[in-house]
């Protein structure tokens, strides 16, 4: 008895794997509620530590809220190139969101009154943002399984984004994350393709019963 998928099966998950893209460029379109609504579903469907489902999504949908919201990711990237010192010119190249061209913004949050839900987290209070984590791979996956781009965007001041979006003090904002249609995605990570940064090798993260220094030079 197996309970592996199909040959083909098998191949499309490793495929939406390996070909999802962290995507900054998009090309204007709706995105089908439909389809929005099984991205999200696909998300909802994530594991979570104690079963908490700590994640919360708020659709945007006031243009100009979506424009306050770009507004607040363009001062924190002005601070964080601020704070790249030799590298703040090439960082300000790069294009680090595509929140006013995507179809759909969507932010995402760790839900509030998470401190009663100790199952998984007593010793590791961070599971919360773990399992959250997975709900946006999830999403991330069956996005690019429908040929849309999404992209995470992390570039904010917490409690501005808070505010913006009428989150209880308690909540905390993790992601906005861009979703539409693209011309192409990118054949490799686009910090990858602009050379910010190179994939580390695998064997230099995997250990065998005890860590191991890293023998290798940084990227």
């Amino acid at each position: 008895m197996t309970h592996r998928f199909d040959d083909t099966d098998t191949a499309a998950v490793y495929r939406a794997i390996f070909e999802r893209r962290d995507m900054r460029h998009f090309v204007p379109g709706a995105v089908e509620p439909a389809t929005l609504m099984r991205l999200l579903r696909a998300a909802h469907h994530a594991p979570s530590v104690g079963f908490m489902q700590p994640w919360r999504f708020v659709r945007i949908t006031d243009p100009a809220l979506r424009i306050r919201l770009h507004a607040a990711v363009e001062r924190e990237r002005q601070v964080t190139a601020a704070a790249l010192g030799e590298r703040q010119d090439e960082f300000m190249k790069l294009k680090v969101e595509g929140m006013l061209e995507c179809g759909e913004l969507l932010a995402v949050a760790l839900m509030d009154r998470r401190e009663r839900h100790i199952f998984g987290r007593r010793t590791l209070p961070e599971m919360d943002l773990a399992s959250a984590a997975c709900a946006i791979q999830n999403m991330w996956l069956a996005a690019r399984a429908e040929g849309l781009g999404m992209g995470w965007v992390s570039l904010f001041d917490v409690d501005e984004l808070r505010q913006l979006l009428r989150m209880p003090d308690d909540a905390k904002p993790i992601a906005l994350l861009c979703i539409g249609h693209v011309d192409a995605f990118y054949a490799k990570p686009m910090l990858e393709e602009q050379r910010w940064a190179t994939r580390k090798p695998l064997e230099s993260c995997v250990f065998e019963n005890e860590w191991r220094e890293d023998e290798l030079p940084d990227d």
